[in-house]
């Protein structure tokens, strides 16, 4: 169970059973912007930093007006620094003191300054999407949000005192590494919330409706980009998930994982009429050519939950469908068929105003940041990433089989088409919305 506010003193002594982690007090309650720390992996325009942290600093369009940042951002960690950067120019222009390290960025001191470190901070905003980084022999990009996260701890230990952190997107590459995260927070009781702005973009008129008796699942997506396994895979699970989350009895977890690409694909839907029929329940474009003859590289992600529910992600590049969720109720012989598109309400934008609030939809994300580090109650499931985290890194293992290793020297491992089922005792994660 979430704390309803994880960074209170009491909350953490009875969790942790050690010295409390209190919050820090130096900025003013009341209608005074809260003081944050953006850590960002690079920044330029269009990046997730840029649609972020650019909110926090100059406002937003949001439920039909513009807005004020209620978030005053104090500090900046840029890990890289492109050609195309605008983290130094944001610096003059709103005030803000880049800093060379994590731990400068959460106390505004060096390492070198006399006395006790304090935070000088309400929150902490991740945001380590985009930048130079490596690719493990899986083919996940090893982003360091780990790596940042557990510095951020550092501070916290070493001062103290704690704030809400936010960390965009997934936790990390490996699924222990971001169960430690989600460990730290709930151990140390401050508030955390982590995702993608997907869940939150969604129109709730086409979210399925809480406690439906749900049995089989089918989503759809396209991936046209960079990393359309590892980035756009997290949103396709992440968007699964914040559906089937809503199901009868809540959620379970994920018991195995499996990843087919290629003509797997239709081999397995040919054996499985359930997914047939809910593809074809998605409908098509007026004038689309055959799923089959229009995709050239299908591929699926396939989840068994604990509790029987089963689901399939389809990534169907170049073939569009009127809708992208549909799925089959006990008790009913007629699919539920949902769009699944950035579509609420909260973010349209009058069409005089879109150049200025470009890629709104980041809107609804930054409000809910916003009150996170104000109110100390996290607006989401953030088990829901630490679920969607581990399944997407199982999906790579599935895709994944590691050859022997021989003495000194690890042998390259095969990247498989027909990936392997892989079991997920350790996504049995249960929560409620």
């Amino acid at each position: 169970m979430r704390p309803k506010n994880g960074w209170t003193r009491r909350s953490f002594l009875s969790s942790a059973g050690a010295a409390a982690l209190a919050p820090h007090r130096g900025a003013a309650q009341g209608p005074q912007r809260k003081r944050v720390a953006a850590l960002v992996s690079e920044y330029r325009a269009s990046s997730h930093a840029d649609v972020v942290i650019g909110r926090c600093l100059e406002g937003y369009y949001y439920e039909g007006a513009a807005r004020d940042s209620r978030l005053e951002v104090v500090s900046m960690f840029t890990d890289q620094v492109p050609d195309e950067d605008m983290s130094r120019d944001l610096a003059r222009k709103h005030g803000f003191k880049l800093l060379p390290s994590i731990r400068h960025a959460l106390t505004l001191t060096s390492d070198h300054s006399a006395g006790p470190r304090r935070l000088a901070v309400d929150g902490v905003v991740l945001v380590c999407e985009h930048g130079a980084y490596p690719y493990n022999p899986l083919g996940q990009k090893m982003y360091p949000r780990y790596e940042w996260f557990k510095q951020v701890v550092d501070v916290f230990r070493e001062t103290g005192q704690s704030v809400p952190v936010f960390c965009d997107k997934h936790l990390s590459y490996e699924w222990h590494k971001a169960r430690w995260m989600y460990d730290q927070a709930r151990q140390l009781g401050f508030p955390f919330m982590a995702g993608s702005v997907l869940p939150l973009a969604r129109d709730p008129a086409q979210l399925l409706p809480l406690n439906t008796p749900l049995e089989k699942a089918v989503l759809r997506w396209e991936a046209t980009f960079f990393d359309n396994k590892d980035s756009y895979g997290f949103h396709a699970v992440e968007r699964l998930q914040s559906m089937v989350e809503r199901r009868e009895g809540g959620e379970t977890g994920i018991a195995a994982v499996q990843c087919l690409e290629g003509e797997a694909v239709w081999e397995w839907v040919a054996g499985q009429a359930w997914a047939a029929r809910l593809l074809e329940a998605l409908g098509a474009a007026p004038g689309a050519r055959p799923v089959r003859e229009a995709v050239r590289d299908p591929m699926v992600f396939l989840f068994q939950y604990n509790g029987g529910l089963e689901t399939a992600i389809f990534r169907l590049n170049g073939y569009r469908t009127p809708a992208g969720f549909a799925g089959l109720r006990r008790g009913s012989s007629d699919p539920l068929v949902l769009a699944d598109e950035r579509s609420s309400p909260a973010i349209e934008v009058p069409p005089a105003l879109r150049q200025r609030y470009r890629h709104n939809h980041f809107s609804a994300e930054v409000r809910m940041i916003e009150e996170m580090i104000r109110t100390g109650r996290e607006p989401q499931p953030v088990e829901r990433t630490l679920l969607t985290t581990g399944a997407l890194a199982a999906v790579f293992d599935s895709s994944y089989r590691p050859a022997a290793q021989y003495g000194r020297t690890l042998q390259h491992g095969t990247l498989l088409q027909r990936g392997r089922r892989v079991e997920t005792p350790h996504l049995k994660i249960a929560y409620r919305v």
